[in-house]
């Protein structure tokens, strides 16, 4: 079960990090539905950085749940893990302004805190 829900875990967030990144930052740019200025700029890098930074630990995770699963299995790993999700739905809950990754971001942590719970000592 552990095994799964990793692969869940990390799965989703990269995932759900590239759909982020999709949608608010490369649609709207190619769509042209803002306008240059200050506001756009600092819209685009908190999407930017909030979408890209769940891919790359997503992919991280990935990697080594194929390469190195017993890492996944680590109290380090697991703490990095939950605390980057509960990051990420804070960032979300105070900055960010649609739903959907609000609740992504609450999905991630639980799954992160189910592979907390389901790892063997």
């Amino acid at each position: 079960m552990h095994k799964h829900l990793i692969y869940a875990a990390f799965g989703w967030l990269t995932f759900a990090g590239t759909m982020h990144f999709f949608v608010d930052v490369v649609s709207q740019h190619l769509r042209g539905v803002r306008a240059p200025s200050t506001a756009t700029t600092l819209y685009y890098g908190l999407h930017s950085s909030f979408a890209l930074g769940q891919v790359v630990l997503g992919a991280l995770g990935l990697f080594l749940a194929r390469h190195a699963p017993e890492l996944l299995r680590e109290a380090p790993a697991i703490a990095i893990s939950v605390t980057a999700s509960i990051a990420w739905l804070v960032v979300a809950v105070l900055f960010i302004e649609y739903w959907q990754p609000k609740a992504n971001a609450a999905l991630i942590l639980v799954l992160m805190l189910a592979v907390a719970f389901t790892r063997k000592a």
